[in-house]
């Protein structure tokens, strides 16, 4: 029997966003140890706050400051922490209706052990030391058994506002190909690139799925393809996509679908060998392996005549 393949797989990248003027206030006054809520129409505080009304569809611009203590509505208990999350000591994911709105604000409660938390508990929020104007500057929240706060109308205005925020995005997960996935990478550490055939309309897939997209019948046959193949379109990526050492390409690149001879489907890949300038569709390239790699780092122009738009019309 052939070893499953099974590999760790990290998705990562930076989420970037501008804020319009009611998240700019929330944030801007969470860095001065500020909640901000937003009326709606019919008279609710809603934090966190949103720039629509979630009934009317209306906009919203009336903010008022909500109270830093509230009431627990409901709650989960965290024994593993994982990296990256607020507190790394056991800790209760809580929904807390700070006191002066209507809605809940999910964030982290420390508390000592899971009999410490309940439903109803009042609690108070604990300020990071350090603020930037994100949702962080709330350390956690604590138990707190003072006075119900107050709200009052705000203005929303701060000085040097926070107009924008990023937010690293990570997923990691285990891959695990199937048969036809499976067949294809094993192709491709032989630097071969192999597609399945639907038995009903004949198309040949790369990557293969194992099924037809159009028909929904099985795929077994196994057909190879390329290695050359033409570039049906293309994009120029100007943004560096990461620091580490495999993936890091100076920009500007150019990313392209290329038809592989023999195949009806596109697939992906970066286009190098050419100023980024140069590439068109129409290219006809090839692959470019490097050295115990198990698929190509490239394509490259082969040289030869551009292909006639009517010969990959159909895979844009």
């Amino acid at each position: 029997m052939p070893e499953t393949l099974s590999a760790p797989l990290v998705v990562e990248f930076p989420f970037t966003r501008s804020l319009g003027p009611v998240q700019s206030a929330f944030l801007t006054g969470l860095r001065e140890r500020t909640v901000l809520g937003v009326r709606t129409d019919d008279g609710r505080i809603l934090v966190p706050p949103v720039e629509y009304d979630p009934v009317t569809a209306r906009e919203l611009r009336e903010l008022t400051e909500v109270a830093a203590t509230g009431t627990v509505t409901t709650w989960a208990w965290n024994p593993h922490p994982r990296p990256r999350q607020p507190l790394g000591t056991p800790f209760a994911w809580v929904l807390v209706r700070l006191d002066g709105a209507d809605t809940a604000l999910l964030h982290v409660l420390d508390a000592p052990g899971p009999e410490a938390v309940r439903t109803g508990m009042r609690v108070r929020i604990r300020w990071a030391p350090d603020r930037t104007g994100a949702i962080t500057d709330i350390a956690c929240f604590e138990p707190y058994d003072g006075e119900p706060g107050r709200s009052a109308p705000h203005s929303g205005a701060f000085d040097d506002p926070v107009t924008g925020i990023v937010t690293p995005a990570r997923l990691d997960y285990r891959y695990t190909p199937g048969r036809a996935h499976g067949g294809y990478l094993a192709a491709l550490a032989e630097r071969r690139i192999v597609g399945e055939r639907c038995p009903s309309c004949e198309k040949v897939y790369v990557p293969p799925r194992g099924a037809c997209p159009t028909c929904g019948v099985a795929t077994a046959e196994q057909v190879e393809v390329g290695p050359r193949g033409t570039v049906t379109t293309y994009c120029v990526v100007n943004i560096k996509a990461s620091h580490t050492a495999n993936l890091d390409i100076e920009v500007p690149y150019v990313y392209a679908h290329i038809a592989l001879d023999g195949a009806d489907l596109a697939l992906h890949a970066r286009i190098g060998g050419i100023p980024y300038d140069q590439v068109r569709m129409g290219l006809r390239v090839e692959p470019v392996w490097t050295e115990g790699a198990r698929h190509p780092d490239h394509y490259r122009p082969t040289g030869e005549p551009d292909a006639d738009y009517d010969a990959y019309k159909e895979l844009l």
